[in-house]
């Protein structure tokens, strides 16, 4: 039995500071040779960040990145080290750099490229067609690459044929709720049918609406996760992997089954990596963790977009718009989780038709959180503007021209708050509203990022409700929970005056925007049919409001942006 001292480097890069990312690089190969670790593996693509984008399409930034990687190559002594970074022959590739004795011994080329939801990998990157088997300490090693583990007759199959015992998966896997157990089911299985351990190394952190939340782990050949890093943590993980002698038997015959999978394009190699005794080791007792719940695991990915959003983006302090309301609370509150109290900064901005209730509840709120609450009157401002458009509004009645007059306002001051003291604005508007255009364009939309506005309308609640008994008392007030939601634009008004209840709406929105379910299928799920095509309706009518948005936090499987792109001028019917 041998074992193979792995670390797997849960590192949080930033999209092109190459300097930076591999300083990181550094640092945690220096701490995994001080644990006298074998092999360390990072994610896809840590040199550059993920994802690179138009950055890609820059030589000099792919010359660059290169450069940056022979710095890494120069500090990986007495270690083996897996490092992504994007490689250069007659085009790009999305590649592997296998580093030891300070030399790059081997790359290897992603051969599977993601081209859906939010990947475009076709638009920059070749395919590669190599299947390199590395040998270390007398242990077959693969190497592989994300949207590679995913595939029938995967690049993992074909190096377990080929004598892989141990085959790491560098990632950038964006989170979304239920994902990390769905990557776990599915390694495990592919790690079943190689009859090898995978080491699944993922990223950690927020890059504009991309979470990627960790969770990196270790199959062993049986399909049994060994060792299990956090989610939303930036860490190093390690474990002595054991590689029995024998090597297990798969079902098909290794050699048919080899010569089958590579016959089409890709070929096979093995290549030796150098070792240095280790001397003796003690023991490095693994650990695994539990599964955290859903709300908490939206929290966090919540908490780590804004932080890394506004950090990585040069801002030290953020200001939101406080209603009394349960969006603007989620938001508060999630700020500052997120930057700390002494960061945050709410504008209260009453009018004629903001309640007392909303006062106490939204200057409680910032009581509890800790966080100074500058309140500004809007009454004067909304009547200048009505004194000055009454000519020309002259016999027209009073309508939503005159809500949005009042939304549009509070976005105007918000927005000289943030000119004036460079506070980024967080705004508040959930997936519920944005998917109906419930949401003034200028108003409560002008902002830099909007934490929430992937979260549907119930799901707030339910983060509002965990997140009070996180705390064991009410953090956010009781109230704000359970009273009628309203935008308070006009006398008595209530969202359900322009939308159906939202655990009406929601289960639509979920079939509609993120199922891609018809319209007759709606229709079974128990919805009534003028519902059903009203809401459609607004979704297929608002895309120019979306499209306007500020960038927000993807925590559901089709977010509004890169993951679903519909046209602004349309008319195509559903119904």
């Amino acid at each position: 039995m041998k074992k193979i001292r792995t670390v797997l480097a849960q590192m949080n890069p930033i999209v092109g500071d190459l300097s930076g990312n591999v300083k990181k690089i550094i640092s945690c190969i220096r701490r995994a040779q001080k644990l006298k670790a074998d092999i360390i593996a990072f994610p896809e693509l840590a040199v550059t960040g993920y994802p690179p984008e138009d950055l890609l399409m820059k030589p000099h930034f792919i010359e660059d990145n290169i450069d940056a990687l022979h710095r890494v190559i120069t500090e990986t002594g007495d270690i083996t080290a897996i490092v992504g970074f994007v490689d250069r022959d007659e085009g790009i590739y999305n590649g592997a750099a296998v580093i030891s004795d300070r030399r790059l011994v081997d790359v290897y080329h992603k051969i599977h490229l993601p081209n859906y939801g939010v990947f475009d990998e076709y638009r920059y990157f070749r395919a590669g067609s190599r299947y390199p088997v590395y040998e270390l300490r007398g242990v077959g090693i693969g190497v592989n690459i994300c949207e590679d583990i995913w595939h029938q007759e995967s690049p993992a199959e074909v190096q377990a044929l080929a004598g892989a015992k141990i085959i790491f998966n560098i990632n950038a896997s964006p989170y979304h709720m239920g994902k990390a157990l769905f990557r776990e089911d599915h390694v495990t299985a592919r790690s079943r049918q190689c009859g090898a351990a995978i080491v699944y190394v993922n990223m950690v952190g927020g890059q504009d609406e991309l979470v990627f939340d960790g969770g990196s782990f270790v199959a062993d050949g049986d399909g049994s996760i060994l060792v299990k890093g956090n989610q939303f943590k930036e860490e190093l993980i390690t474990i002595d992997i054991e590689v029995p002698a024998k090597k297990k038997e798969l079902p098909a015959g290794p050699g048919k089954e080899l010569k089958r999978l590579v016959k089409r394009s890709g070929s096979v190699e093995k290549i030796s990596l150098p070792s240095v005794p280790n001397g003796s080791r003690p023991a490095y007792r693994n650990r695994k963790l539990q599964h955290i719940s859903e709300q908490e695991e939206v929290y966090n990915a919540l908490v780590l977009g804004t932080k890394d959003y506004v950090r990585k983006n040069g801002f030290q302090r953020v200001v939101i718009g406080m209603s009394g309301g349960i969006d603007s609370a989620l938001v508060a509150t999630i700020a500052v989780d997120a930057l700390g109290e002494e960061h945050v900064h709410g504008l209260f901005m009453p009018s004629d038709y903001t309640s007392r209730e909303s006062y106490e509840d939204a200057s409680g709120h910032a009581e509890n959180l800790g966080i100074q609450m500058t309140q500004i009157p809007i009454k004067s401002i909304f009547r200048s503007y009505l004194k000055i458009l009454s000519p020309h509004f002259k016999g027209a009645e009073a309508d939503i021209t005159e809500e949005n007059l009042q939304a549009r306002i509070r976005g105007n001051l918000l927005m000289a708050f943030s000119n004036k003291f460079r506070w980024l604005v967080l705004t508040t508007g959930n997936k519920s509203e944005m998917s109906v255009g419930y949401a003034t364009l200028y108003g409560d939309m002008a902002g830099g990022f909007a934490v929430i506005k992937d979260v549907p309308k119930m799901l707030v609640y339910s983060l509002c409700e965990w997140r009070n008994r996180k705390e064991g008392e009410e953090l956010i007030p009781e109230r704000i929970l359970w009273k009628d939601p309203t935008a308070e634009l006009r006398p008595d008004q209530k969202d359900t005056d322009s939308l159906p209840p939202y655990p009406l709406l929601d289960p639509i929105l979920k079939a509609y925007v993120e199922e891609d379910r018809s319209f007759e299928e709606i229709m079974e799920m128990g919805c009534d049919i003028e519902c059903a095509q009203r809401v459609i309706g607004m979704i297929d009518h608002t895309e120019y409001k979306r499209r306007q948005a500020p960038p927000g936090i993807k925590i559901t499987p089709r977010a509004f942006g890169k993951d679903r792109r519909f046209p602004i001028t349309n008319r195509y019917k559903s119904y």
